[in-house]
């Protein structure tokens, strides 16, 4: 498209009535910032979603990490809302008013929710190297070798708050190293150079499977059939390290998108999450879809946004 069409079109769009400016929604690739490395969670789930909609074809994910994800949130925020720049983010964004509070831009003011699709839990595994087969007796080892053992995560994700609410329940001193992504930290866990890692099952079943980690607990409400014989960490006496859920997906714009724009994403994605072909790769991910129209979008995260604060304080988080 030329400079010319790209301004027709964009002019026939503004004058074109609600309903119709929806039906020809997009005329152009929708970029997707995903403020987290190639592969994490987040990332993934948000490409097997879009290969889903109907104008999956034209958007592009940009993956753009660092900063605990505030650098790609803040890049969304201040994008045209036009609904060409969309953010696909996680329940990282609730942890903010804790860790970056001198942000210079408000999540809340400035994005438009869109679609709470996806919600996960995680695994906890260990390196090879750590003589522990259990909950128990990693918190044996690690009472018995203080600041030891190396907790490997990535900055501002969900498994740094599961992690540190597991060493606080436990009563451990364990070496917290952070990682701008959740892949790095699982190859330093390849690497002999981290001792514990959380993330979802789907990231750490190859290496399971290979010998080259071992999983000790999922801090789901149950077992993931993945690992049936894996014990949740409710089982093994951690319910603190537990929460429901550990972390979700979500796909927002800036403030001032138009409505019907809005609405229109939102139903595709939930239209998206009933494919077979979602449901079975969500599924193989150890992901859980869950549908939910605008109202009951924006009523999750009124509720999420009060839930991780606290959580974070009572985990001794404290701002970076």
């Amino acid at each position: 498209m030329n400079r010319r069409e790209f301004l027709a079109g964009s002019a026939a769009v503004l004058s074109t009535p609600r309903l119709a400016r929806a039906q020809i929604y997009p005329i152009r690739p929708i970029r997707i910032i995903a403020p987290f490395t190639p592969g994490s969670p987040v990332d993934t789930a948000a490409r097997v979603i879009i290969q889903q909609l109907s104008f999956g074809p034209s958007m592009v994910i940009e993956n753009r990490p660092g900063g605990g994800t505030t650098i790609g949130a803040k890049a969304a925020a201040i994008a045209p809302p036009d609904g060409y720049t969309l953010l696909c983010i996680s329940d990282a964004m609730c942890y903010y008013p804790v860790l970056y509070p001198n942000l210079d831009f408000d999540p809340l003011k400035d994005l438009t929710p869109i679609a709470v699709p996806v919600a996960w839990s995680h695994l906890m595994v260990v390196s090879p190297n750590v003589p522990a087969t259990t909950v128990a007796e990693l918190v044996t080892y690690a009472k018995a070798n203080p600041g030891k053992l190396i907790f490997g995560f990535g900055l501002g994700t969900s498994p740094q708050i599961v992690g540190t609410a597991f060493k606080n329940a436990a009563g451990i001193d364990l070496n917290f190293i952070p990682y701008r992504g959740g892949e790095q930290a699982r190859m330093d866990l390849l690497g002999g150079r981290v001792d514990i890692n959380f993330a979802p099952v789907a990231n750490l079943l190859p290496i399971i499977q290979d010998g080259k980690a071992r999983p000790l607990a999922f801090t789901g409400l149950k077992r993931t059939p993945h690992l049936p014989d894996v014990p949740t960490m409710t089982e093994s006496g951690y319910p603190q390290a537990s929460f429901n859920p550990d972390s979700w997906q979500g796909f927002f714009g800036p403030a001032g998108m138009p409505r019907d724009i809005v609405s229109k994403l939102n139903e595709e994605i939930n239209q998206a999450l009933k494919s077979p072909e979602a449901i079975a790769a969500l599924s193989k991910l150890g992901f859980e879809g869950k549908p939910g129209t605008l109202a009951e979008t924006a009523a999750f995260l009124a509720t999420e946004v009060q839930k991780w604060p606290p959580l974070l304080r009572a985990a001794g988080l404290k701002a970076v």
